[in-house]
């Protein structure tokens, strides 16, 4: 008999997600994570948005952008000192990508989708108002709209759920590297080992795969040989700069491709982002690179010139990773649908999450204890995690 119900290796978001979820249903639960400290990879290195994807209506991905907007309304719920409501601001030029017909129908879409009360949804800001805009730059505006998205500190959200599964009863491991995984059929172990300590065995009846961009070096580490899935990993980096634009997020075109970047309030300065550039060192090597910090650095200087070079000199940079699909799609035009890959589709053992989303971590952790219903025994009652509060 096995000492876990479920094992999750991955301290980022979607682990302590599925950490949550099992345990909150009275499952053994376990968390492994490599580093002394949760969200150490990408949950740390967002674009700390709580966001239902507007750029997705341009995909047709109506049940994706349904979805988050759905999970924000549980994080403003469950998690109010961890997620706000912040104003967004999208400036419409005469260059831009997008008209402001496409903006204004985008906008009502995404209220629709959201099923936002009136006066959350979004207004056009008169010209008149333009001044107030923190010296946004009006060459060739033609309009100005604004709506509302939530920001949240990833790394705070990460630990709020992870303590949220300590309280019932989730076990945590930091600083412990897993190094072999052995599939059997009644259950199966985990070799691992903490800092200056011997190996140590784990079992499980069920293991969970959610390393974020360690994911298939994980599934290399299983036997019997496991499938995995053809994917990329692609670096988003982001500066912070020294000065304050207010309590307000800035949605905007980069002057160089026309790709979307945020710039948004970050503890008293602003933080700048993001960028995609394809990533094929170690995970744990991401860093900016000297063109996506100057490709940042443009896309503020033309929206904001009139700020001086010292009120632009970076304060501090970091980059993340995201897993996307292969192909040869831009990034910003690849799926953002997460991938569910099981070791076998009755009775599974081994789950593995591709992709995912800070937003809809809890949806993401939900359907993965939907998959391993049939693995586990009957849950005990419990609460539902949409209506769970976080501290």
């Amino acid at each position: 008999m096995a000492d876990h119900d479920v094992a999750i290796i991955g301290g980022g978001i979607h682990g302590v997600g599925v950490a949550q979820a099992a345990s909150i249903r009275g499952y053994k639960t376990i968390l492994i994570e490599q580093y002394d400290e949760l969200a150490q990879g990408t949950s740390s290195r967002s674009s700390k948005l709580i966001h239902g994807g507007l750029r997705y209506l341009e995909q047709f991905n109506f049940s994706l952008v349904r979805e988050c907007l759905l999970e924000r309304s549980y994080l403003l719920e469950n998690a109010p000192h961890l997620v706000k409501l912040k104003p967004v601001y999208i400036p419409v030029y005469k260059d831009s990508k997008r008209s402001p017909w496409m903006i204004r129908a985008g906008l009502s879409m995404y209220a629709l989708l959201g099923n936002l009360a009136s006066d959350a949804r979004f207004k056009k800001i008169p010209k008149s108002k333009w001044c107030d805009l923190h010296n946004l730059n009006v060459n060739n505006l033609q309009a100005v709209y604004q709506y509302y998205e939530a920001q949240t500190d990833d790394r705070l959200l990460t630990q709020a759920v992870m303590s949220s599964a300590q309280a019932y009863g989730a076990e945590l491991m930091l600083n412990t590297k897993v190094s072999a995984i052995q599939l059997q059929d009644n259950y199966s172990t985990i070799t691992c080992r903490t800092a200056g300590q011997q190996d140590k065995i784990i079992t499980s009846t069920t293991i969970i795969n959610a390393a974020g961009p360690w994911v298939a070096k994980v599934l290399d580490q299983v036997q019997p040989k496991q499938k995995t899935l053809d994917i990329d990993l692609v670096q988003g980096a982001h500066i912070v700069l020294p000065l304050r634009l207010g309590e307000v997020i800035f949605y905007l075109e980069s002057p160089d491709d026309k790709r979307p970047v945020f710039v948004m309030p970050w503890y008293g300065d602003t933080m700048i982002g993001t960028t995609e550039s394809l990533f094929t060192k170690d995970p744990g090597d991401t860093t900016p690179l000297d063109k996506e910090v100057e490709y940042l650095q443009r896309a503020f200087s033309h929206h904001f010139p009139t700020y001086n070079k010292q009120q632009s000199v970076i304060k501090h940079q970091f980059s993340g990773l995201r897993v996307l699909p292969s192909g040869s799609d831009a990034a910003n035009q690849r799926s953002r649908e997460t991938i569910y890959l099981r070791d076998r589709k009755t009775k599974p053992r081994l789950l593995s999450i591709f992709g995912g989303k800070l937003t809809s971590y809890r949806a993401t952790s939900e359907q993965v204890m939907c998959y391993l219903q049939e693995s586990l025994p009957e849950p005990q009652p419990h609460t539902e995690t949409k209506y769970l509060k976080l501290k």
